[in-house]
């Protein structure tokens, strides 16, 4: 057994003191079964002799100073889980995701809540229309769509792949209806980004857009699934970084492991 050199009774007493909660025959003793010479409780010594504890010592106080032992001791698979992802990140990303999902949802409702609820106006003739409202469809389109794209941005800074996919989800339902949306002057460029064109959706047909987004599984719909998915992947990853977190400390997620009470 490698020796810990460096210390003196009292260092070594003071570093192994918490272990003394009992008074039971001690390692050091002096052929007295009661005495306690440095504090250290000999089936308290044997559990740490046996256990990784022991080993992270051997290893840092041994001639050759092995990092590798130290680190593979660190290294267990059930004392620390982390994210791939900074507490930032999935932050921006649950902004981004509960936005979308809410301009997804405004579009989707139903009754006096709907975009899609027509008006009835009266023109200069004084004649009574009853028509969709366009102007407040486009306003409700083009946030969805501003939405859209900022999910895009936050999504592809995560390296956890749950959002990944659900991101790529999302954009593979834009390319399914990629000819419905351009049909209402919605198109899709090279990055995957949604464009909404003013003139071009406010002649179209305003019953080609409800059947795009309120319909239940239609194409709204399906956007709106993948953002929840994704701000729900992005609170699950968060409640694991270990990471700088929102109030001033670093925050870690232990999974009660037995690090210091079995051997490695």
């Amino acid at each position: 057994m490698a020796t810990i050199s460096g210390y003196d009774s009292y260092s070594i007493g003071v570093l192994f003191s918490s272990l003394n909660s009992g008074g039971n025959q001690s390692l050091f003793s002096m052929g007295s079964a009661g005495s306690d010479l440095l504090g250290i409780n000999y089936s308290d010594y044997a559990s740490i002799r046996s256990g990784s504890y022991h080993k992270l010592l051997s290893a840092y106080y041994s001639k050759d100073g092995n990092a590798d032992e130290v680190k593979k001791a660190f290294s267990r698979k059930n004392s620390t889980s982390t994210s791939k992802d900074d507490t930032k990140t999935l932050a921006r990303i649950e902004d981004a995701a509960g936005s979308l999902k809410d301009s997804a949802d405004a579009l989707l409702a139903n009754g006096k809540k709907s975009v899609f609820e027509k008006v009835t106006t009266t023109g200069e003739d004084g004649v009574k229309t009853t028509d969709y409202d366009t102007d407040k469809i486009y306003k409700a389109v083009s946030q969805f769509v501003k939405d859209y794209n900022n999910l895009l941005d936050q999504a592809s800074e995560s390296g956890t792949t749950n959002i990944l996919r659900a991101a790529r989800t999302m954009t593979n339902y834009s390319k399914v209806n990629e000819r419905m949306l351009g049909s209402v002057g919605i198109s899709i460029g090279s990055d995957n980004k949604l464009t909404v064109d003013e003139k071009t959706f406010k002649e179209a047909d305003m019953k080609k857009v409800q059947s795009l987004f309120q319909n239940r599984g239609a194409y709204g719909y399906q956007v709106s699934k993948q953002a929840a998915l994704m701000d729900s992947y992005a609170k699950s990853e968060a409640s694991k970084a270990n990471t700088y977190g929102k109030n001033a400390v670093y925050t870690y997620n232990y999974n009660t492991g037995q690090l210091y009470n079995s051997a490695i």
